[in-house]
């Protein structure tokens, strides 16, 4: 991971952090070094309803066309659209501004190659060590050959008609709740839904700028639980502000995160012989109850590094169909290439109304330890050294005695803000609550 690019790209505070200048660079540079030698090349750029993606889009497209490459603008769309129509549209690379879940503040740029894929690490350190180090290419196009801006008009119809091709059903008969958060999916979402025949009720989805992700959304799951139990809906779906994670909740409006999701979808391909090897790929934070769970139904497990670009390249490498998070982000290799909120949720609404089972019955499969993640909010030049201090490192070892295998400690820094991220696992959430807490405050007197 490097200065600027952390494992989803590069974040910041927009305006602060993210400017409108290191924007224009990203454009350019970046936008150089991905189409290089492919003559009139074009990029795909989408942004989320963040107030500063104007600003943002606007530098970022300028500093691409300065490089000589044309841009195809698709407007809001969610992330996994970027890299579905970089595919779609035979562009060079795709680009999106967004920064998730985080806050309004916040904005990010995240870059995908010309097969949807997130970028390398090898290609991320050249974009930023000619950032880093002042440098510029030496292209200056003029005339006929500087870059063109496009809008494409058909972009979230064509994303929407993609989406349609992963199913051979309909969901007639569905009550679905839906809360888009206020981001990217609240015009795609509501309308793909009920193209497929479903009865929907939506939340959330009058972005204004400044709303995306505030108190609603994947992050804010009590928003579609109440609205479950107040329409009496068969499932609920929740997205984050660039809807490329789905936190789902059932008809008793309890939550079904991405390993029950995992575990759900999972078991489906199993039975249908589409489960290459009969594998799921997860992470680190996959709860002990999806190990649990996959060695019951004769699946294996396989865990990464947190982050969806590291369960993405594990699959690659095996041509695993199934992956994904705990926080909802989760791939369906056979149909994208990142985690993709929207599909998420057909997929696991498809299987509901095939199995004309309710999603309570079906997420029952996995029964989950609790879990308690309590943040530790360190200086950011610190957040990877909690493992360099002895005090530390010995409180760790210490807590990994006295559960016996029956909990876990992890420790992780945040890839996107000045956080060390403490997660314990165990039978007794309030004893394991009190342990996260105490081992969070050592880290912050450590490390501060």
């Amino acid at each position: 991971m490097g200065q600027l690019f952390g494992t989803d790209g590069v974040r910041g505070i927009a305006n602060k952090d993210l400017t409108v200048e290191l924007a224009y660079k990203l454009g350019r540079i970046g936008g150089y070094l991905l189409t290089k030698g492919n003559g009139r090349a074009k990029i795909v750029v989408g942004k989320d309803t963040r107030i500063s993606g104007d600003m943002l889009e606007a530098a970022l497209v300028s500093g691409i066309c300065s490089a000589g490459v044309d841009v195809l603008s698709v407007g809001v769309l969610p992330t996994p659209a970027i890299a579905y129509l970089t595919r779609k549209y035979n562009a060079h690379a795709g680009i999106m501004i967004s920064a998730s879940h985080n806050p309004v503040e916040y904005n990010g740029i995240k870059f995908f190659n010309n097969k949807g894929f997130k970028l390398t690490d090898e290609i991320e350190d050249e974009i930023e060590s000619f950032i880093l180090n002042g440098e510029d290419i030496l292209v200056f196009p003029t005339g006929e050959k500087v870059g063109r801006k496009t809008t494409v008009m058909d972009a979230l119809n064509d994303y929407s008609e993609f989406l349609k091709t992963t199913l051979d059903l309909d969901f007639t008969g569905l009550k679905i709740a839906v809360d888009c958060g206020n981001g990217a999916a609240s015009m795609v979402a509501p309308l793909l839904l009920e193209e497929l025949g479903a009865e929907v009720h939506v939340i959330h989805n009058e972005p204004n700028g400044l709303n995306i992700n505030v108190d609603c959304g994947s992050t804010k799951p009590e928003e579609v639980q109440k609205l479950v139990k107040d329409v009496g809906a068969d499932i609920g779906l929740s997205f984050d502000g660039d809807a490329d994670r789905l936190i789902a909740v059932d008809e008793k409006g309890q939550i079904v995160d991405g390993d029950h999701i995992m575990a759900v979808c999972g078991l489906y391909l199993k039975e249908k012989e589409l489960l290459t090897a009969d594998t799921i790929v997860g992470t680190v934070m996959s709860n002990l109850g999806l190990d649990i769970c996959c060695e019951q139904n004769e699946m294996k497990l396989l865990k990464t590094k947190v982050g969806d670009r590291y369960v993405l390249e594990e699959m690659a490498k095996n041509n695993y169909k199934l992956g994904g998070e705990q926080s909802g982000h989760i791939i369906f290799l056979d149909h994208n290439t990142t985690g993709d909120g929207l599909l998420t949720g057909l997929k696991l609404a498809s299987i509901v109304k095939e199995k004309q089972k309710s999603l309570s019955e079906l997420a029952s499969i996995m029964t989950s330890l609790p879990q308690v993640l309590v943040n530790a909010t360190v200086k950011e030049s610190q957040k990877n050294n909690y493992l360099e201090d002895e005090i530390i490192k010995i409180e760790i070892t210490n807590l990994e005695k006295r559960f016996h295998g029956q909990g876990r400690v992890l420790i992780r820094p945040s890839g996107t803000e000045p956080l060390v991220r403490v997660m314990i696992e165990g039978k007794d959430k309030e004893e394991i609550k009190t342990i996260a807490k105490k081992l969070a405050a050592l880290i912050e007197e450590r490390l501060n």
